[in-house]
């Protein structure tokens, strides 16, 4: 059930359905305006690339069936990972990387291994955005104050003592911290005014705020770049292309594909879990995520997902239908077409600022001192992931939480324990040993532990009766045992399977 917050309610006229989304389209646009503009930026791309993004979110996969009130758009959660594959491949090719992961979007949807996806350990899905929250602040500690940021997770955090004292001697810097410092404090203190809140979106007011500072105070720092909206847009073409056949561009596609149908899945339960409407397909969710790529592939801008920040707005706001976030595209549009030049007077460090409140709200601080004391194992999973993620990259640090994940639950589900009982009371005949559980790899130095401890000088009646499972090497191991008891001259082991 979900918590009494708005969903399809019978009895309501469709003209009220529409004016209820057409008011929570307008608060999902001015949500949607500084975020597309500032995971472009922190992203290494135009500005107008992140709103043309947006677009699609609500053009496209707005349209398609899947979750009802969920917005996609571009995230906080694949700004590293794109920044890095902007540097690496150039921006050129990043057309080519969104197509193809929509593509593979498109596939996994039509296999239906959409709800494969709620199979990921959650301590993974946390881990990785807690990650991408550490180095996404990190980078943006940079932008902060108007500085260029190095390559590199470990880079970066390396860095902020030698930037620190840069920031001090310098009083441009300052300035741009300023700006990204008072953001900052606007977006935590402005939830905190029910009136405010309701009246402006707490990013849209500090960004807002800082522009206006920015034109009162005029000090020299940097601004946002204006192109237009047709400069930015670029089809990616033949070489661009040809590119695929690279294993680290292949190796991209994949994480863009992986990485935002895990965030957009995991937003839909989340979002499901706010309202009382109709709940996800997941399947279908995949195959809208794989359409929006794909159109935002051939026009070579950012990889979008579904955007819990967004989309709580959407709910919140009093959303009925997905014409809301289909709306909400409809006003990115019209800003985008007809207002580009208002991008231009943004200073940088103000949607650093938005971005490094983004960042830490994907570590979840508050989750970590439960998990450890009540699921410790979940907690280092969670940790040794987002140290991965800043230690190499993106894709690897998820691999390794992952390849952890598999191996904690394997350690936990192969139990294995040996029942030794001695029926002759005068210890003459036969020892009887029940195995019982599963026995793999994982248990067999503590099985052999056991059966090398019984009496060398008995027989052995040994029952496997009772294994769920039994591999190989655990097999193997029984009958080499077996063989080498019986060395010592005494019954031989009689195995019962």
């Amino acid at each position: 059930m979900g918590t009494g917050a708005p969903g399809r309610e019978r009895g309501r006229s469709p003209l009220r359905h529409l004016r209820a989304d057409f008011t929570a389209s307008l608060v999902v646009f001015l949500v949607a305006v500084p975020l597309c503009v500032g995971v472009a930026v922190a992203s290494g791309v135009p500005a107008e690339l992140g709103l043309v993004t947006g677009i699609v979110g609500g053009l496209v996969t707005g349209l398609l069936p899947g979750s009802s009130l969920q917005v996609s758009g571009p995230a906080a959660g694949l700004t590293v990972l794109v920044y890095e594959a902007v540097r690496e491949y150039g921006i050129g090719t990043l057309g080519v990387l969104v197509l193809a992961a929509g593509v593979l979007q498109l596939a996994m949807g039509a296999l239906r291994l959409g709800r494969w996806f709620r199979a990921i350990s959650v301590a993974v899905v946390q881990g990785m955005l807690a990650g991408i929250g550490l180095v996404l602040i990190a980078g943006q500690l940079y932008s902060l104050v108007d500085a260029e940021a190095p390559a590199g997770g470990l880079a970066k955090i390396g860095g902020v003592p030698g930037l620190v004292v840069d920031t001090l001697g310098s009083g441009t810097a300052l300035s741009a911290l300023a700006i990204g410092a008072g953001t900052v404090v606007v977006l935590v203190l402005w939830p905190r005014v029910p009136v405010a809140s309701q009246v402006l979106p707490a990013p849209l007011a500090a960004v807002a705020l800082a522009t206006v500072a920015t034109a009162v105070w005029d000090p020299p720092v940097a601004r946002v770049r204006v192109q237009g909206l047709l400069d930015v847009v670029r089809p990616p073409g033949g070489a661009e292309f040809a590119r695929l056949a690279e294993i680290g561009v292949l190796g991209t596609v994949v994480a863009f594909a992986l990485i935002a149908s895990a965030e957009s899945l995991f937003s839909a339960a989340a979002v499901d879990r706010m309202h009382d409407g109709p709940r996800t397909d997941y399947d279908k969710e995949m195959i809208a995520q794989g359409a929006g790529n794909t159109v935002c592939g051939v026009l070579g801008a950012l990889p979008m997902t579904a955007v819990i920040v967004r989309s709580s707005a959407n709910v919140r706001a009093g959303a009925r239908t997905r014409a809301s976030r289909v709306l909400h595209g409809v006003w990115l549009l019209v800003f985008a077409a007809m207002f580009p030049a208002a991008l231009g007077v943004i200073p940088l460090a103000s949607l650093a600022g938005v971005l490094v409140h983004a960042g830490w709200k994907l570590i979840p601080v508050r989750e970590l001192p439960p998990l450890w004391r009540e699921h410790r194992g979940e907690a280092v999973i969670l940790g040794v992931t987002a140290i991965a993620i800043v230690v190499t990259n993106m894709f690897e640090g998820v691999l390794i939480g992952l390849l952890m994940a598999i191996a904690k639950s394997a350690w936990e589900t192969s139990h294995v324990h040996l029942e030794v009982s001695d029926p002759t009371p005068e210890g003459t005949g036969p020892i009887l040993v029940r195995v019982l559980g599963n026995a793999t790899f994982l248990r067999l130095p503590r099985l052999l532990d056991e059966l090398e401890a019984l009496p060398r000088d008995r027989a052995i009646e040994l029952d496997l009766t009772g294994l769920r499972h039994l591999d190989h090497a655990c097999r193997t191991a029984l009958t080499v045992w077996a063989e080498r008891h019986n060395a010592e001259g005494v019954e031989p082991v009689r195995v019962a399977t």
